[in-house]
């Protein structure tokens, strides 16, 4: 039986992926704040070590461990740095880890780019899931999965298809995670902000003019990791499938959901508007 009210974000046992940076960093200062144990993963490992160290210097307990999210052999590994580190099963899972890419249309878009993007932003939540989902049922005691996708879960925006997709797939992965654990007493929750500032754009294959702009909403209307990571887990404590901390994300989801050809339309106009 699920039990509401249940505050799983606080004092949790969390595995992070994408841990070194951007909103998986934040997800750990956040938990780590809320009395938290916290293992830190990400595939550049001295940059989960650093997160972790800055944990420890505050008192929380930290380790970091490296993991490519794209492959299930790394998952199951971390899985079992997890169980060595908490000494049994974590009661939260973040699957954060993800990378950028746009600018380019379907048809032009590099093959090997919707093959980069599928594999981190899909895949890794995927894996996360397939290894973590059974272990959090079986323990018997609330816990909770957050996937990080994105507002382009339902923006539909051009130039983005690869990024959509993956993000698309995460959030019906999210709701179908969450059917199945119905009553389990291990909810999900599906994180869809829509500009966060991070390091993702500077990091991905992003073309010149859709990393000016980008760059551009960022310093605009982005928000703080901290504050999406604080929102996310707030939404976690509440049982809330759907977490979207910008307005413009909650107006965006309401106008697809009833109006999804008008929408679609008008963002393909805006978009040639704009650029």
């Amino acid at each position: 039986m699920i039990v509401f009210g249940t505050r799983r974000s606080h004092r949790a046992d969390a595995v992070i992926t994408g841990a070194g940076s951007g909103i998986g960093a934040a997800f750990a200062t956040e938990l780590a704040r809320r009395g938290g144990r916290v293992l830190c993963s990400d595939i550049d490992l001295d940059a989960a070590t650093a997160t972790a160290d800055t944990l420890r210097s505050t008192g929380t307990e930290a380790s970091a461990v490296r993991c490519d999210v794209t492959d299930i052999d790394d998952v199951y590994r971390l899985a079992d740095a997890a169980r060595s580190f908490f000494d049994g099963a974590p009661t939260v899972v973040i699957n954060n880890a993800g990378v950028g890419a746009g600018g380019a249309s379907i048809g032009e878009i590099d093959l090997a780019d919707w093959k980069w993007v599928l594999s981190v932003n899909l895949w890794g939540p995927i894996h996360g899931c397939h290894v973590f989902a059974p272990i959090l049922r079986e323990a018997g005691r609330p816990a909770g999965i957050v996937n990080v996708a994105s507002a382009a879960a339902f923006g539909a925006a051009p130039g983005m298809a690869a990024y959509n997709v993956s993000k698309a797939g995460t959030l019906s992965l999210s709701e179908t995670l969450s059917a199945e654990l119905a009553g389990t007493g291990v909810t999900v929750t599906a994180l869809c902000p829509t500009f966060v500032k991070t390091n993702i754009v500077s990091a991905g294959r992003i073309s010149e003019s859709s990393t000016h702009l980008a760059d551009n909403l960022m310093r605009w209307i982005g928000f703080s990791p901290d504050r999406v990571a604080r929102t996310c887990l707030d939404t976690l404590d509440r049982g809330g499938l759907y977490c979207m901390p910008q307005p413009e994300a909650r107006i965006g989801w309401g106008i697809k959901r009833f109006t999804p050809t008008v929408y679609t339309r008008a963002a393909g106009l805006i978009t040639r508007v704009t650029t």
